[in-house]
């Protein structure tokens, strides 16, 4: 089959690989479209993967094109967006219900083959039915929306709550839905990007500017989230928290970014700092909410570009040219 193949550090290609063999609790599903991730940077980067050449992908749904000899759960022909988690429900983090932190964490598209290919394994498990109203290329989106969710389970947020959202890329503009449908009072977004901008605002971002010194709340924001990974970026963010305010690092920073925290402020302050790792428990939630219309695909999909000119897609994603960049087989 043709797939995508990240072969070594700054070099991705297309090429045949070996067709994937369900295991007895696999499936094969035929890919319908794989969204593009920066994490996908990051493994070109040789970060994450543990080894090279990968097959990336994580952001993928298809259809059922054949099951292992112990599957019941979903037929051939079946439409289904996939988990990429691979836990080994075994370690402390797993027993204790912390799944995404793994001591043997793994993802499909990221240590093993993935979905940026025309047929891609997964563990039935892993696979979640679609109706009949979603269209299977949309749902690429439910991966990265499960990750969005995940990190709102992380915030607890509460009603009324002022939001300040840095990026307004794919991932920024998942949460501001998710924070108009949690309760917020106000949801901002900087972004240096003018298009990008515009779409926050054609969402219904409250404010939009292409720093936080054009918005107009010195006392600083309730919640700021950090949808970038950019040193720059979460430096001006932790400085934009409100007292008793909680800063979410969302986005995927280098393993080499460092930002200075101010120890004294967070103690007198009652700031929050915390993280969000990937999925947990969250992508059947994510799903539902897909299908009930949180997402409009048509404005999220900016590109949907053939497999075959995966490294020209990867590039154009890199570049920040577009919003989410999907791969169609």
């Amino acid at each position: 089959m043709k797939a995508a193949v990240i072969e070594s550090v700054g070099r991705a290609v297309v090429s045949e690989v070996p067709d994937p063999t369900p295991g007895p609790r696999d499936v094969v599903v035929a890919v319908a479209a794989c969204g593009l991730c920066g994490t996908d940077l990051h493994i070109l980067q040789g970060e994450f993967a543990p080894k090279l050449p990968i097959v990336p992908g994580h952001e993928f749904a298809g259809v059922i094109a054949e099951v292992g000899s112990q599957v019941t759960e979903v037929s051939v022909g079946d439409r289904v967006a996939v988990d990429p988690s691979l836990y080994c429900h075994e370690c402390r983090y797993c027993r204790s219900g912390h799944n995404n932190l793994c001591e043997r964490w793994a993802a499909i598209g990221v240590t093993t083959p993935g979905g940026a290919a025309q047929y891609a394994l997964a563990p039935v498990a892993n696979c979640v039915r679609l109706p009949d109203h979603v269209r299977t290329q949309d749902a690429a989106l439910v991966e990265p929306l499960s990750c969005a969710v995940r990190g709102y389970d992380i915030l607890q947020s509460r009603l009324g709550a002022h939001v300040l959202i840095y990026g307004s890329g794919t991932m920024g503009l998942m949460m501001l839905e998710l924070a108009k449908r949690t309760g917020a009072a106000a949801v901002d977004i900087v972004d240096v990007n003018p298009a990008r901008l515009e779409t926050a605002r054609q969402l219904g971002a409250s404010a939009s500017a292409t720093g936080a010194d054009e918005l107009d709340r010195p006392q600083g924001w309730d919640v700021v989230i950090d949808a970038t990974g950019n040193a720059a970026a979460i430096q001006d963010g932790l400085d934009r928290v409100a007292k008793s305010g909680t800063f979410l690092q969302f986005g995927v920073a280098d393993y080499a970014t460092r930002v200075t925290i101010d120890p004294y402020r967070i103690y007198n302050q009652e700031i929050t700092i915390t993280g969000s790792m990937a999925v947990l428990h969250s992508f059947e939630r994510a799903a539902e909410l897909f299908a009930n219309g949180v997402l409009d695909p048509d404005v999220f999909i900016s590109d949907r570009i053939a497999l075959n000119r995966y490294p020209q897609a990867l590039a154009q994603f890199a570049a920040g040219v577009g919003r989410k960049i999907v791969v169609v087989p």
